[in-house]
């Protein structure tokens, strides 16, 4: 670059850039941007035709041979498949053994709730991170045997969308919990307005569909049975023996049972309220007719001193009315009392197979 003279003769350099110093004293020079890499997603994982959805509660003694049946059954159809377990918050070792087979098998995949949520809400866990197209909830416990779940997928294929397992026997239970049980579903599928399959359990077949329509329900008192029937859609049955527990001991007690009970009747039927109303127009149409018969006995026979007794019994027996009658409408109150303050269904603490939900 050649000086340049001024017309004072004082030469000038033309001044050239130089690099801007920063306070420290640092110069800094003009960085140049590089375009940013390209960014590569993965594919997203192909949807699986059948998913397994089986809940699980301290099922340590089970998990082994429950997986070698279930892989059995589903390379015998040659399906794409995924093994749905939810680990309810087991006290033992069942939630390291699903991890482990999860290794082994990456088809299978574990949720892991954060607590004891309860059966029901197990199995809604499980449904919710179900992708296959059709879906299949089954116990652990082996009662309900893996291997009919090829006569459900038939069933399916000839176009129904719900396809439920029926017993013809249970075996390896007691005869009262037996009949207790053959009483319950023939109550409630009277007591209901939604008709709900007579010794049907949660073990069938379903539809994607129907299983997106069971997602939009978020009642927090939920009782499977009914909503699987509530959703409708086109159902069929196959018939099948129902087997003894492979090991261990269930968990449904006497109690759980009758709380079971109660929420499904509750969740699914105002008869209970209905019949109170009406056991109480009946007691009060007693007492108005006893009334009259005690007003024209005095004007006929005159003042008549009741008897103690019987004015205790009347007392008590209203009493007790009284005390289920509001027993019943708590019930149903409580019930109400859940739904309002609208807690999530459940949580999920781990999930080892994908992302939860």
């Amino acid at each position: 670059m050649s000086p340049i003279q001024s017309a004072s003769g004082i030469v000038s350099i033309p001044s050239v850039e130089q690099p801007a110093a920063s306070a420290s004293g640092i110069a800094s020079i003009p960085s140049t941007e590089r375009p940013a890499a390209p960014e590569y997603q993965t594919a997203p994982e192909p949807v699986p035709e059948l998913s397994i959805v089986v809940p699980m509660y301290c099922e340590e003694s089970n998990v082994d041979h429950l997986f070698e049946r279930l892989e059995t059954v589903v390379g015998e159809l040659g399906v794409t498949y995924e093994i749905i377990c939810v680990d309810d918050g087991s006290k033992d070792s069942t939630l390291l053994r699903l991890i482990s087979h999860h290794h082994r098998n990456p088809a299978i995949k574990v949720v892991a709730l954060a607590r004891n949520f309860g059966k029901e809400l197990a199995l809604t866990a499980g449904l919710d991170h179900s992708r296959g197209q059709a879906v299949v909830p089954i116990d652990a416990d082996l009662q309900d045997p893996p291997e009919y779940i090829q006569a459900l997928m038939e069933q399916w294929r000839a176009g129904y969308d719900v396809v439920y397992a029926k017993r013809n026997s249970r075996l390896g239970e007691t005869w009262f919990k037996t009949f207790s049980a053959n009483g319950f579903y023939r109550v409630i599928g009277r007591m209901s307005q939604v008709p709900i399959p007579q010794d049907t359990g949660d073990f069938r077949l379903m539809d994607r569909r129907v299983v997106d329509a069971l997602k939009q329900l978020p009642e927090r008192t939920r009782f499977m049975k009914g909503l699987f029937a509530w959703v409708g859609y086109r159902q069929t049955f196959i018939t099948y023996d129902r087997d003894p527990r492979h090991s261990g001991q269930t968990k449904w007690n006497y109690w759980k049972l009758w709380n079971f009970a109660l929420d499904g009747i509750v969740s699914f039927s105002s008869t209970p309220l209905r019949v109170w109303s009406y056991l109480g127009l009946m007691i009060s149409a007693i007492s108005f007719v006893y009334a009259s018969f005690l007003v024209i006995r005095t004007l006929v026979l005159g003042i008549d001193l009741p008897g103690y007794a019987s004015l205790m019994v009347a007392i008590l027996f209203l009493g007790g009315i009284q005390l289920v009658s509001l027993g019943i409408i708590g019930e149903y109150l409580g019930r109400v009392y859940e739904e309002v303050k609208q807690r999530p269904l459940y949580l999920v603490r781990e999930f080892y197979g994908g992302q939860a939900k």
